[in-house]
């Protein structure tokens, strides 16, 4: 399971991705009952009355409300076990690097309440490079970053374990903010959420493009207060999202400052692989390969690597015990 800030997603080994939902539950706020999760919760944000609370459980990659993340994972295992026909007895979850103690305990028992009897965790980053097939457990430096929704997160892995690392609180949910900061202040217009989200993955790049794309936008004109529409250009949300890429260009830098001389020399040879639904910016390896100066390459299926990932640890537990953080 890839219990991530924006998506839940789960693969089973041999089936692939059984489920795919947005991290999100609409509650009752006056009673706490469960009223809808995943897609359909999501489409209530900004949308929903006083009656319902919209809440996302998994802030920055790690639990911030216990209670409602349980609830969230019981009801996404009990949607697994009836497309699978079973029950789960294992489960491999990924967390973030640097998740404290408590919060792997919190992890766990959100997973053994929903009755699984064996949870072991594993790093997102180590997992999407699993899922990546990357040679992890091998004395070899392999470099990934993996761009989720709350967190980007580098790490130098070898001999199964990570050699070093960086994390900034800075991904896909940031840039989604940075592009509502930007049209406000540029067109005095007030957008959403998941209208920021699409303007980001349907123009969204990180460099300049040959035919430069533009959006037509809705929301509230705040100088009028009425509903209204304006043209976004593939240039003002690289301008919005402009700091955001230079934080996680940043955690590159100090990343390979840091790496030892012989991972280094790996890492020149084989290159950076980037994982995660942010590896889907347009033009995002070549802003890299430009600021870095290393190859760099995106995963073939970046928003599931870290969900294939701890499938094929599950599925081979021996093989990969040295990768296990619990």
């Amino acid at each position: 399971m890839d219990l991530g800030t924006a998506n839940t997603l789960v693969c089973a080994p041999g089936l692939g991705i059984v489920l795919n939902e947005p991290s999100v539950v609409a509650l009752e706020a006056a009673t706490g009952n469960i009223l809808a999760v995943g897609h359909e919760a999501k489409s209530y944000l900004g949308r929903a009355p006083g009656r319902i609370r919209l809440v996302q459980p998994i802030r920055d990659g790690v639990i911030a409300d216990f209670d409602v993340t349980r609830l969230m994972i019981d009801h996404f295992l009990s949607l697994v076990r009836k497309r699978l026909g079973g029950r789960a007895g294992a489960i491999v979850v990924s967390v973030p690097l640097g998740v404290t103690p408590v919060e792997q305990r919190a992890v766990v028992e959100a997973c053994e309440q929903s009755g699984i009897r064996t949870v072991r965790l594993v790093s997102e980053p180590v997992a999407a490079a699993v899922g990546a097939g990357l040679p992890v457990t091998e004395p070899v430096g392999n470099m990934i970053l993996d761009i989720g929704g709350g967190t980007s997160e580098v790490a130098v892995i070898t001999l199964g374990s990570v050699a070093l690392s960086e994390s900034v609180r800075v991904a896909g949910d940031g840039m989604d903010q940075a592009i509502m900061r930007h049209v406000q202040r540029a067109f005095k217009m007030g957008i959403g959420v998941n209208m920021a989200e699409q303007v980001k993955i349907r123009i969204g790049s990180a460099v300049p493009s040959d035919r430069p794309r533009t959006m037509a936008v809705s929301g509230l004109n705040l100088v009028k207060g009425s509903p209204s529409t304006v043209t976004v250009s593939e240039g003002d949300v690289r301008e919005a999202i402009r700091e955001c890429l230079a934080t996680i260009v940043e955690s590159l830098r100090n990343a390979l400052e840091r790496t030892p001389p012989e991972l280094s020399g790996d890492i020149y040879d084989r290159g950076l692989l980037v994982t995660g639904g942010g590896a889907l910016l347009c033009g995002l390896c070549q802003r890299l390969e430009e600021d870095l100066r290393i190859k760099v390459r995106m995963d073939a299926d970046p928003l599931t690597a870290v969900a294939r990932g701890t499938a094929k640890v599950l599925n081979e537990m021996p093989r990969f015990e040295d990768v296990f953080i619990n």
